[in-house]
């Protein structure tokens, strides 16, 4: 009797998540795959190959303070807190107490792809998706390891990949890397105080997927850690965090539903000393040491979708859901140095929730996309405090308690693709959407040389409404693409002059010369005019060629809250921005790559005061494959040693961008 061999199906386990929704293509969707993340070293470089997405400065997490690393699709108006909302696999990766987002928590190792999503998220994302998403997706299979040194000290490891263990997955990711910085201010300006833009940052994530009947499961926890010089001598911050999540999903098949469940919980930590600088730059005076940030974000969320074919002659696909997010922390501060010592402590802080309900549906045929999507949420600001005292006898010098504020947005979204036939498509949106203020602007004041800012417990949520028009090719070796958009931005959260040292301010205290005082206010509405061009084009001999613009003019209307801005543009917001690339594969074993960057002039300050230049930066890298699993590259970032201005003080002292850097490496991927 012969024995036939049983014959059983390999289970293939992956990761928790729903699969990008089919409505998303009707809207302005950039995808970066794992060849543009393995050139980069960092995720905001990455991201900063595509125009007018940006930190708030003109720095890389590289350089810049925690504070700054918020990023911003369009130039619409970037903002230290950032204007887009960043999750990893549904997970909301903003600080809860800032917003920003601390980008060496994922080396671009771990990532498969990402989306950026322009235009206001409504839909599934809501809060915080101001001016769009960044949904980055995390390795599924294969494995990376890159090891590198870099001029002036710099040293990087980075790894990710995974296991099977019987029906189990096991994922994960590790960073460490060190750098003896560069000194911003350079030249004839620069002085003692000046110093290394130092850095030391680890970072580390567990995923373990298992399957869970028709779904699956996922678990991960990631941590990490980094320490970094200011530029000033005595100034210096640090981050810290942890982030829990747990995931069930079931992927929906054409007539069936899937689903998501989803629980996360980040806790985070920030210290950042600030300093008073001579006017000689030889020297610098304590003056604020804000020792502890300890915030808490915690949330939910659950979707439901279902597809189905021929409705109406065509596919139609749904979801609906619900999420909230919850945060509190606080800023632990010591200030008012004289006589050698801090004289006054500070704690402030409060919680922020927000909560939501959403609809989103698309229906598609050979022609046509149409895609919609509806929210409604509920915000509240609660429990908000201010507390200074004496240090020396405990005397409190302002104790305020602000009262709890609350209300609702409704957004929404709507757009529509049409198919025209030989690779051509045209498109069209209009969608809303809204960002709360986070606990930094409305409880921390904070300093940067001798510029104060003051927090503003008052705010409400800025809200953008805008529509756009676009067309675009997609062809086997070329493709092209258009967006013509107008946005505007009401009750934006601008940091506002309000006075100039030397001199004493009501709750601010003393602003030395050369500085001024600003606080964060709900100040009128942004405007916005733009428009996107991207091209991309494959040449025989194995070049392959690319480009994008992005055209922003945003203005100003302060109305009677700020009338001195009306007409202005938004700090830190260039009218150009673009960028080309070259990939050349010259020998089976040998690529060639260099990626420019332009961007024209952009105003440091609200009052446009303060401009820092034009600037066009070139970045070059040559890889050499030793086997098919490892290669050695060499890269020289700002090739071409250029100036770039990043920041300017009120006395005319400029700061500047990275010089030219050679770094050298291994990769070795399976």
């Amino acid at each position: 009797m012969d024995i036939q061999p049983t014959v059983v199906d390999e289970v293939v386990v992956t990761a928790a998540r729903l699969p990008p929704a089919a409505g998303e293509a009707a809207f302005s969707v950039v995808r970066l795959d794992g060849l543009a993340l393995d050139r980069s070293t960092r995720l905001d470089e990455a991201l900063a190959s595509v125009p007018a997405v940006s930190l708030f400065r003109r720095t890389t997490s590289l350089s810049a303070n925690p504070t700054t690393q918020g990023i911003s699709l369009r130039a619409i108006a970037p903002s230290g807190a950032g204007r887009t909302l960043v999750t990893l696999d549904g997970v909301p990766l903003n600080d809860p107490f800032g917003g920003w987002v601390l980008w060496s928590q994922l080396p671009t190792e771990a990532l498969e792809s990402l989306d950026i999503v322009r235009g206001a998220g409504a839909g599934p994302y809501g809060a915080g998706a101001l001016t769009g998403v960044i949904q980055l997706r995390e390795r599924e299979r294969g494995g990376v390891l890159d090891a590198s040194i870099a001029e002036r000290g710099g040293a990087r490891l980075a790894g990710a990949g995974g296991l099977d263990a019987g029906p189990l997955r096991l994922t994960g990711s590790a960073l460490y890397e060190t750098s003896d910085g560069y000194t911003p201010v350079r030249g004839a300006a620069a002085g003692a105080a000046d110093t290394p833009l130092d850095l030391t940052t680890k970072a580390a994530a567990l995923r373990l997927d298992a399957p869970l009947g028709e779904a699956s499961l996922s678990l991960r926890a990631s941590a990490y850690d980094e320490e970094r010089g200011s530029g000033l001598m005595g100034a210096r911050s640090s981050a810290s965090g942890h982030l829990l999540s747990a995931t069930a999903a079931k992927r929906p098949q054409d007539g069936d539903y899937g689903w998501r469940l989803q629980a996360w919980r980040r806790e985070s930590d920030f210290a950042n000393t600030s300093v008073a600088v001579a006017a000689d730059r030889n020297a610098t005076t304590p003056a604020n040491d804000q020792y502890e940030t300890p915030a808490t974000g915690w949330g939910v969320n659950a979707a439901l979708r279902r597809a189905s074919r021929d409705v109406a002659g065509g596919r139609l696909e749904w979801e609906v859901g619900a999420d909230a997010r919850f945060n509190e922390g606080e800023t632990r501060e010591r200030f008012r140095f004289m006589d050698g010592a801090f004289t006054r402590d500070r704690v402030a802080g409060g919680e922020t929730s927000v909560a939501g309900l959403y609809g989103e549906a698309s229906w598609r045929d050979e022609l046509w996309l149409v895609a919609g999507g509806l929210r409604l949420d509920g915000w509240k600001n609660e429990n908000g405090r201010r507390l200074e005292r004496d240090r020396a006898d405990g005397t409190a010098t302002l104790d305020e308690t602000d009262p709890d504020r609350s209300g609702e947005v409704v957004s929404a979204r709507l757009a529509a693709r049409r198919f025209i036939g030989g690779g051509w498509a045209a498109r069209g949106a209009a969608y809303s959407g809204f960002r709360p203020a986070t606990l930094n602007e409305l409880h921390r004041p904070f300093r940067v040389g001798n510029d104060l800012t003051e927090a503003n417990a008052a705010l409400v949520p800025e809200t953008l409404q805008g529509v756009e028009a676009g067309l675009a090719y997609e062809g086997p070796i070329a493709a092209f693409g258009a967006t013509l958009f107008w946005n505007r931005i009401e009750d934006a959260i601008v940091n506002v002059t309000i006075g100039e040292g030397p001199g004493t301010f009501p709750r601010a205290g003393f602003v030395p010369a050369g500085g001024v005082l600003r606080q964060r206010q709900n100040a009128g509405t942004i405007e916005a005019t733009g428009i996107e061009l991207t091209a991309r084009r494959s040449l025989p001999g194995g070049l392959s060629l690319d480009g994008a613009v992005s055209v922003t003019d945003a203005r100003m209307d302060g109305g009677s809250a700020a009338p001195q801005l009306t007409g202005l543009r938004p700090a830190q917001a260039p009218i150009w921005s673009a960028t080309a690339g070259l990939d050349w594969r010259a020998t089976e074993r040998l690529t060639l790559a260099a990626q420019a960057r332009y961007e024209s002039k952009r105003f440091e300050d609200d009052l446009n005061s303060r401009v820092l230049g034009a600037a066009v930066v070139v970045d070059a890298r040559a890889e050499w494959r030793m086997t098919p699993a490892a290669m050695v590259w060499v890269a020289a970032d700002n090739l071409f040693d250029k100036a770039v201005e990043v920041s300017e003080t009120g006395t005319g002292v400029e700061g500047y961008a990275p010089p030219r850097t050679l770094r050298l490496g291994v990769r070795w991927t399976y």
